[in-house]
């Protein structure tokens, strides 16, 4: 379980080359982190065939601290939700 700073939640987008999706996927995170903090990384499946074979047909793919919270098309109110979770867990931790 992730431990740390409420604010220290990750976030990560799996994205695939030239995908439309991801690039409102990008811009819906980048307005919710705006009214909830996280760490927000992207990385493009390409660069790693495991990820490739795993989310090539899903993309874009969200995970919150680890766990797939999202997958295409994204639901921002579900990563919403995941975001809060993991904010209060960390939270509880503290």
């Amino acid at each position: 379980m992730a431990r740390g700073s409420p604010d220290e939640v990750e976030v990560v987008l799996y994205v695939g080359t030239d995908c439309h999706l991801c690039q409102i996927a990008r811009h819906l995170l980048m307005a919710l982190r705006r009214s909830i903090p996280f760490r927000f990384r992207e990385v493009e499946i390409a660069s790693d065939p495991e990820l490739e074979r795993r989310y090539l047909l899903e993309v874009p793919v969200v995970e919150v601290d680890g766990e797939v919270a999202a997958q295409a098309p994204v639901e921002i109110e579900a990563v919403r939700a995941a975001v809060v979770r993991a904010r209060l867990r960390r939270a509880s931790l503290g």
